[in-house]
């Protein structure tokens, strides 16, 4: 499947990538409340992938549901809907509403590397219902796959590392790391997860389907990529 942020908010379905190879759609990162384009967005290249500044921006729940909702239900795949985290009470109104929706599979719930362990146990509880929840963590916050578990999510996804480079006029920017070098770190993640019997969503680095294969051949129950899909040789 794709990565939260890689494809759109619904399928294209006329377009280059061929989702009857997919298990599911994931959405672009909805929030609970509508959310502008950082100012300016960045995409800064290093050797070996790319950091993306963007702010996730979005229609918010209202507006996305109003937007895509159809899309979504016409989708040749189970759609799964990647919601940022917020107060847990936001997380439960948004859940509800989603619960409403046709093909739509699961929630993954996107956590960020300053989430602390009980923000994510009382938030997955919030979210339980009739979806399955995913808890989306960063590669660098493995800490947070136990207790989105022990408090009901159905398995952990990989979310991208931060990092931060430098521009050419000497500003310094703080953004998502993608691309091929993150592979050894995401590999590891899954290795240390199942070790503790996590179920996972591999994630990070992915390109290739040999990739996929040995992150499957690890344990990870379902792979996602993500700006792999954007060199349009896949």
């Amino acid at each position: 499947m794709n990565a939260a942020g890689s494809l759109g908010f619904a399928p294209d379905v006329h377009g280059p990538i061929p989702f009857d190879k997919f298990g599911a759609f994931v959405t672009n990162p909805i929030s609970t409340r509508a959310r502008k384009t950082a100012n300016p967005p960045r995409l800064l290249e290093f050797p070996g992938g790319v950091l993306l500044h963007t702010g996730h921006p979005n229609p918010g729940v209202s507006g996305a549901i109003k937007a895509h909702k159809n899309s979504w239900a016409r989708s040749p795949v189970p759609v799964i809907i990647h919601l940022l985290t917020g107060k847990p009470e936001d997380v439960r109104k948004a859940l509800l509403r989603f619960e409403e929706l046709e093909n739509v599979m699961a929630v993954e719930l996107g956590f960020e590397a300053d989430s602390s362990a009980n923000l994510v146990g009382n938030t997955v509880e919030s979210a339980l219902g009739e979806l399955p929840i995913i808890a989306q963590i960063p590669l660098t916050r493995l800490d947070l796959a136990e207790p989105a578990v022990g408090s009901g999510s159905s398995a952990v996804s990989l979310g991208p590392p931060r990092g931060a480079l430098p521009t050419v006029n000497g500003e310094t920017v703080s953004g998502r790391l993608y691309g091929p070098s993150i592979f050894p770190l995401a590999l590891e993640a899954v290795r240390q997860l199942r070790q503790m019997q996590i179920k996972v969503i591999g994630a990070g680095g992915v390109e290739r389907e040999d990739q996929a294969n040995v992150m499957l051949a690890a344990g990870a129950i379902a792979i996602q990529m993500d700006v792999g899909f954007w060199k349009g040789d896949q």
